[in-house]
């Protein structure tokens, strides 16, 4: 103590919006090109360590990108963040490989035809140098182990190409220089002949092989949409409309049906599973998304079948506000927790919203994604725009969140207490053409036992004037697990950018 002159340190305030560069675009379409239906991108997902992203599209290929930038001149990444270096570094991306997942399929028992299409990508565990990591379509989830593998060559063989070239009177002379027998067997000379080579195999090159090692098949009656490995590294979960299944990466023939929300009559039936995912640490913890809006925490340890939640997370519609619409934009499309398990996000319709699991009463913030587009609903729902199902990503330090819209546009909130940050940007090499001027709004801290939300991003008009493409949107995107760089899909490109 130095006698009452220490000072008590001024609280921080909310982090600055952050400013989004365009970093890299690959697949990028010319004017006027027309985008094959198989090309267009349906998943993105980022591994653990950020190194690697893949991407699925409908025509059920996984393709491959490893960042570049980290292993310049072999310094590490943590030591040239450490640098005091005046050059801006942010994660680059090149293309490592590519493989068919999915093909199409038809399941003569159902007269139903199975879509290739990739819904969903997730990353497991890597092991002595392979990536390994989970795809599935509507019906059938593949285990795949990416490997660097040596190519074996013959070398040195006994045939000397460029005397091969020579005409035919040389070869047959020279092959008369060599001592018969009379029985017609071959004399070998002392020492051998100095012209004769045993082949020898080599192994100089590589190249990636992706081998499916597992297919979780016949489990799922319903479209699968979404998959979840478990923080122990052994199970994952597979969720359809109605069922919840956890299954063994080791065993792929039987799984344990843990949730299941069908109604012994199909007419009683009310809301249907719409997203699912593992708590990134609690290993019996999982949390699973409705079409009525609600979230459900689910505790593993409390029975085999879960279907009584620990927990649920819905907001109550206010009085009066109910249209025909109401429980169509209230339907949940993607869940996703957040790095450190405490908070929960949601993507509607029409919001995004940001749970903590401690406080069941009702949201802690709410983000107007296209408020705008309120009045537009009916022409949404004409046209079935209003089914589009939006996914959501949160930053790792858990700052800030982010989810896309129409027009190839895409949302950045900042939820730090008293931020008041709201960024559009759009998918292009010029993410800020589409930048809304956002005034300071009041916020809420995450930390306060207010029910009062905080809307963000209510402006009523679209961004500059322009008039909105609803077939172009933006449904997929990845947020770094480290860093401030976000990986969307805009059809079949996929634009990254940094801050």
């Amino acid at each position: 103590m130095n006698g009452g002159d220490d000072k008590v340190a001024a609280p921080a305030g909310p982090p600055q919006p952050l400013e989004w560069k365009f970093s890299q675009v690959f697949g990028e379409r010319a004017a006027g090109e027309e985008v094959q239906e198989v090309d267009i991108i349906s998943a993105i997902e980022f591994d653990k360590s950020g190194d690697h992203l893949a991407t699925g599209d409908r025509g059920g290929r996984v393709v491959l990108f490893e960042r570049t930038d980290s292993k310049d001149h072999g310094v590490p990444r943590r030591d040239l963040e450490r640098m005091d270096n005046s050059l801006t570094r942010h994660p680059e991306f090149r293309y490592k490989t590519e493989f068919q997942s999915h093909e199409p399929e038809f399941d003569y028992l159902k007269s139903l035809e199975i879509e290739e299409k990739i819904n969903k990508i997730k990353w497991c565990q890597t092991a002595n140098g392979a990536l390994f990591l989970l795809s599935t379509n509507d019906k059938t989830i593949k285990f795949w182990k990416v490997q660097e593998k040596k190519i074996k060559k013959i070398s040195d063989m006994n045939v000397d190409h460029l005397k091969a070239v020579g005409n035919v009177s040389s070869s047959s002379n020279s092959s008369s220089s060599i001592p018969y027998l009379a029985n017609g067997g071959l004399s070998i000379p002392p020492g051998g002949i100095p012209s004769l080579k045993l082949p020898v195999v080599t192994s100089n090159e590589t190249s990636l092989m992706a081998r499916c090692r597992r297919v979780y098949a016949h489990a799922h009656d319903y479209h699968i949409n979404s998959i979840s490995n478990n923080s122990d590294g052994e199970t994952f979960i597979s969720a359809d409309d109605l069922r919840i299944n956890l299954w063994n990466l080791e065993i792929s023939n039987q799984s344990f049906n843990i949730v299941d929300v069908k109604p012994a009559n199909m007419e009683d039936l009310t809301e249907v599973i719409t997203s699912a995912e593992f708590h990134p640490t609690h290993c019996n913890t999982l949390a699973y998304s409705s079409s009525k809006g609600s979230i459900r925490l689910v505790d593993l340890r409390q029975s085999a079948l879960c279907d009584s939640h620990t927990k649920i997370f819905e907001e109550h519609e206010a009085p009066g506000s109910r249209s025909f619409f109401t429980e169509i934009i209230a339907s949940i499309s993607d869940i996703k927790f957040a790095k450190d398990g405490r908070h929960i996000l949601s993507r509607d319709y029409m919001t995004l919203k940001l749970w903590d699991i401690n406080m069941d009463s009702g949201p802690v913030a709410t983000f107007q994604v296209h408020e705008y587009l309120r009045p537009k609903l009916c022409d949404l729902y004409e046209n079935d725009s209003i089914f589009d199902k939006f996914e959501c990503c949160l930053s790792g330090d858990g700052l800030r969140v982010s989810t896309g819209s129409y027009s190839n546009l895409f949302r950045v909130f900042g939820c730090a207490p008293g931020s008041a940050e709201a960024t559009t940007l759009e998918a292009s090499k010029n993410p800020m053409r589409r930048q809304v001027p956002t005034p300071s709004r009041p916020s809420r801290s995450l930390g306060t036992s207010i029910t009062r939300v905080v809307r963000r991003g209510a402006d009523g008009v679209d961004a500059n004037g322009n008039s909105f493409d609803f077939t172009t949107k933006l449904l997929h995107l990845a947020w770094h697990p480290t860093e401030n760089s976000i990986a969307c899909a805009a059809a079949n490109s996929l634009y990254m950018y940094y801050a």
